[in-house]
C-alpha cells in the first residue's frame, strides 16, 4: 500500500477533488480507500436505524455487517492518531488521507484562490505538489490546475510513498512529541 494525502483548508475542494480523482485512479486498476479527517462531531449512522439506537441506549461500540459492507462505530475518549487510522486499513493499493495537514506524510495541497486563505506548501516540505486555479511561480514542485485530474493522478502514483515509510515518519514525531512533553513535564515538577 501506498500513501498520500490531500491538504488544504476547509472549501478549497479536497472532496470534490478526490471524488473525482478516486475513478480516474480505479480506471487505472488500483484499489483506493480513503482516510478523511474531522474537525467537529459527526455521524454517520441515522435516527431511527437500530444501530443509532444501540448507541443512543449506550452501547460504547456498534458493529453493523452484511455480506457487502461492515461499518464500526466506537466512541472514544480522545482523537485516534493516524497511525493508528492508517493500520486499521484494510487491503488496497493507495491509501489517500483527506485532511491532517499537519502530520507528516507525503500530501498534495489543494488551493483555491477565491477562499483567502494563504497556501500551505511554502511552510509544509511534505506537500510534494499543488493543484489550484491560481498559479504559484517558483513552488519548487509540481503545479497543476485544479480540473486536470489525470495529471493529478499521476502526480499521486508518483509522490504517494510505501506505507511503511510513512509509518515510521508519523511513530517517530509521535514519540517525539510525547519525549518532548515527558521532559516538559519533569522541568515543570522539578521548580515546584
Amino acid at each position: 500500500m501506498r500513501v498520500i494525502g490531500l491538504a488544504g483548508w476547509s472549501g478549497a475542494g479536497k472532496t470534490t477533488l478526490l471524488v473525482r480523482l478516486i475513478p480516474a485512479l480505479r480506471a487505472r486498476g488500483l484499489r483506493v480507500a480513503t482516510l478523511k479527517h474531522a474537525h467537529h462531531a459527526f455521524d454517520v449512522d441515522r435516527p431511527g436505524k437500530d444501530s443509532f439506537r444501540h448507541r443512543e441506549a449506550g452501547a460504547c461500540e456498534v458493529i453493523v455487517s452484511s455480506s457487502r459492507r461492515v461499518v464500526q462505530i466506537r466512541e472514544v475518549e480522545e482523537e485516534a492518531r493516524l497511525p493508528a487510522l492508517l493500520r486499521r486499513l484494510g487491503p488496497c493499493d493507495l491509501a489517500v488521507i483527506e485532511g491532517f495537514k499537519r502530520e507528516a506524510h507525503p500530501k498534495l495541497e489543494v488551493y483555491r484562490h477565491a477562499n483567502g486563505r494563504t497556501a500551505l506548501h511554502p511552510d509544509d516540505p511534505r506537500i510534494v505538489a499543488v493543484a489550484s486555479d491560481h498559479p504559484f511561480p517558483g513552488a519548487g514542485r509540481p503545479v497543476v490546475p485544479l480540473d486536470a485530474v489525470e495529471a493529478i493522478a499521476d502526480i499521486v502514483l508518483a509522490r504517494s510513498e510505501p506505507l511503511a515509510a510513512v509509518l515510521e515518519r508519523l511513530d517517530s514525531r509521535d514519540a517525539g512529541s510525547q519525549e518532548a512533553g515527558s521532559q516538559e513535564a519533569g522541568s515543570h515538577g522539578a521548580a515546584d
